[in-house]
């Protein structure tokens, strides 16, 4: 059974494999290049809770930028987080150039797994993914696609995250010893076009044969998922402030959401508490309206507040073009907010 269903993926992936920027043709071994470890690296830290059609030009972006591993440990933090601005989860982004300067330190990506675990920023399924996609090794590799691919091929009616324990070894007993790479984005193709979370299309699954979700009926409700969680509502103010033809951004605090962005001034809003600091300035106030933003942990409702009349900032910022405002990186947050300042 082992050997049938990772030959039949493989099959099924040479065949079906999607075309993106950052795979290698199927059955292909690993190009000799020190670009395509990268490559692959660089694509699974920008998936992470992100759909592909948002990935892509971004992960374009950031090749054409900077082509090497080497050359994204040269660029500042500040050039990186406003690439990456508006594909949120920035924590990635900071850890993103914080392993590129480890790798560059180190002459190259480390080729084995468990040395690839000990980079800044990768957990255990980047590092498998990367050992197996980049380096050819035989790696288990997991993500959502691959739980709900096999919690429904056997069955696994445990609720996550408790079944996570039994989708791994179950990955494990399947993962094949060569082509690791390919099955694993195999599995990940099945997931995101065949077995998806809503109305999968079993007539056209490889594996329904085989499937024991579907032997059972009603495979769409494997894997079973904890309720959620209700986000809580939270309130903040941002300040815009205008002086010929340009606005006062500041730098956002390293740590903490958003951080080490630019952005513009606020009153100290959090994902877990509402704003409560005064106006940077004082001068004559207008509500400019809101702008509502989701975030993992909490809905925000954003006030846009102009100040008008008031005395230069102080304290670290920058006045900066409002013709050139796309140019400024603003995460998704504040564009919207800088948007509707400007409409």
């Amino acid at each position: 059974m082992t050997a049938t269903i990772s030959d039949t993926l493989l099959d099924w992936y040479d065949a079906h494999a999607r075309a993106l920027p950052w795979r290698n043709a199927p059955g292909a071994p690993p190009p000799n290049d020190d670009a395509w470890p990268y490559r692959v690296w660089l694509s699974e830290v920008m998936l992470q809770q992100t759909t592909v059609a948002a990935v892509k030009p971004y992960f374009e972006k950031f090749t054409r930028i900077w082509p090497t591993v080497f050359d994204l440990a040269g660029a500042s933090d500040e050039d990186v987080m406003a690439a990456w601005a508006g594909l949120g989860y920035y924590s990635r982004a900071r850890n993103l150039v914080k392993c590129a300067r480890v790798v560059a330190q180190m002459g190259g990506f480390p080729e084995t797994e468990a040395e690839l675990l000990k980079l800044p920023g990768l957990g255990a399924y980047t590092a498998a993914a990367i050992a197996s996609i980049a380096f050819g090794q035989r790696a288990v590799v997991v993500d959502a696609n691959v739980e709900r691919v096999v919690s429904r091929l056997f069955n696994i009616e445990e609720p996550l995250p408790g079944s996570r324990k039994a989708i791994r070894e179950k990955t494990d007993t399947i993962t094949p010893e060569v082509r690791a790479g390919d099955f694993a984005q195999s599995m990940m193709d099945i997931g995101s076009q065949i077995c998806t979370s809503k109305a999968p299309r079993c007539l056209l699954c490889p594996l329904s044969d085989v499937c024991e979700g579907r032997a059972a009926g009603e495979p769409e409700r494997l894997p079973v998922k904890p309720a959620k969680k209700a986000k809580p509502e939270r309130r903040g103010t941002a300040f815009w402030i205008e002086r010929e033809e340009r606005v006062w951004l500041v730098k956002r605090p390293g740590t903490g959401m958003l951080g080490g962005m630019r952005s513009l001034p606020d009153d100290g809003w959090s994902a877990r508490s509402n704003g409560c600091d005064a106006a940077p300035l004082e001068g004559e106030m207008t509500s400019l309206g809101a702008v509502r933003h989701t975030f993992t942990h909490a809905h925000l409702t954003l006030e846009l507040v102009r100040i008008d009349g008031a005395a230069v900032p102080s304290g670290e910022g920058e006045w900066w073009p409002l013709s050139e405002i796309e140019a400024a990186g603003l995460p998704t947050l504040f564009a919207k907010a800088a948007r509707l300042a400007l409409a």
